[in-house]
């Protein structure tokens, strides 16, 4: 089967996470995917752990299907085979520290010259202008600075969100983009300029939080892993010590959940907790209710009952519940993908489609693909060795 970006080729200038995610995007689709990393280190997300067989776990996650070129871009010569990379792709794709591409002389502008065709996406903390342009930004900084923090967390405590969701969103805007960008060049025959800013792609996803403060009105609170403004909506414990997630959505599953759940219909009727807002005003006195009538059964027993009830629920599952979760088997949502170290277990990409197969190629090694990419320029393998001793790759 052909896949959509099939032809389609990337040089990713990139590193850590939200650059690389974008680019995996893509190359799951079939794009090619040329990621350029340092000599002998790499990209520094190798070195975050060696969770994964020897391997970062960062590093395995988003740089599958790529080919690795090492280049030292202090030497002329490197910047002389990048550019020659990219006179000819299609996207180029740079999250260096900032400034750090133009100084290299690696505009979008001088790039375009020699290729206006070519799709150029800088992905930076706070984007191309303004008066952050220059400050350094990572993941936790940015859900700090976008407010997450502060409606993240208990009363007590604000609390990161334990992925690196604004790289995350990053990632995922750095790939719309891109894709938009290739339907725009369908009718223009253009290249287009595109300017990701983690802080905005976050700032995007803190919609609900941004609107219920809408003219100064009081954020909403923090409450763990509660709803903050919807009741019952959250973690609850069983009388075997296992946690189960439950959610209300409307009046009709509150007399479902009185009459089914907690054995009371009578208590749906209760004008203390008959509306959404007053079981929200009257929390503390309904969780004791609740908590005292989840006690005496197990989880498996709540659970059962929330499903007789159409009651939206969950188990806290940890990550060893997760790798082993029946939905994600029974779907056959798991492939093998091969990395320096062998095969390893990967989930597949979101979304099912009967047109076309994901790619999942190998993770690369360091520099793997220097001869490779080098030749089809036109590189002996003499003169690729010469450029190894010279520390240009």
């Amino acid at each position: 089967m052909t896949r959509p970006l099939d032809g389609i080729t990337v040089i990713a200038l990139e590193h850590v996470i939200a650059a690389p995610f974008g680019t995996r995007q893509l190359a799951d689709l079939g794009a090619r995917v040329i990621k350029i990393e340092r000599p002998e280190t790499g990209d520094f997300a190798r070195q975050y752990d060696q969770r994964v067989k020897g391997m970062s776990s960062h590093f395995t996650w988003v740089n599958r299907s790529k080919e690795s070129l090492t280049l030292d871009l202090k030497h002329d010569k490197a910047l002389s085979i990048l550019k020659k990379l990219l006179s000819t792709a299609d996207v180029f794709v740079q999250n260096l520290a900032p400034g750090a591409a133009n100084r290299m002389g690696l505009t979008a502008e001088a790039l375009q010259v020699i290729n206006p065709q070519l799709i150029y996406c800088s992905v930076s903390g706070y984007g191309n202008d303004g008066p952050y342009r220059d400050k350094k930004a990572y993941d936790l900084l940015i859900q700090s600075e976008a407010g997450l923090l502060s409606v993240t967390g208990t009363p007590e405590t604000p609390s990161k969100v334990g992925i690196s969701i604004a790289d995350i969103a990053a990632g995922m805007y750095t790939y719309s983009n891109i894709m938009a960008a290739l339907f725009q060049r369908q009718k223009t025959g253009k290249g287009s300029i595109i300017d990701v800013s983690m802080l905005e792609a976050i700032g995007e996803w803190m919609g609900f939080p941004m609107y219920y403060t809408y003219d100064q009105a009081e954020p909403p609170p923090r409450n763990g892993a509660s709803h903050a403004t919807i009741f019952p909506y959250g973690p609850y414990q069983a009388g075997d010590g296992k946690t189960v997630m439950l959610g209300l959505q409307n009046e009709r599953e509150w007399g479902l959940f009185c009459e089914k759940v907690l054995g009371n219909p009578e208590l749906a009727h209760d004008p203390r907790f008959d509306k959404n807002f007053k079981r929200n005003e009257n929390r503390s006195e309904l969780q004791k209710m609740i908590s005292e009538r989840f006690s005496k059964m197990t989880s498996t027993e709540v659970i059962q009952k929330l499903d007789e009830a159409q009651i939206a629920n969950a188990s806290l599952n940890n990550m060893h519940d997760f790798w082993d979760h029946a939905q994600l088997a029974a779907r056959g949502r798991w492939a093998e993908v091969d990395s320096p170290a062998g095969p390893i277990k990967t989930l597949l990409p979101p979304g099912l489609n009967n047109s076309f197969d994901y790619r999942i190629d190998k993770i690369p090694a360091i520099g793997e693909h220097n001869e490779k990419i080098l030749s089809e320029l036109g590189f002996t393998k003499n003169e690729v060795e010469s450029l190894r001793k010279e520390g240009v790759i």
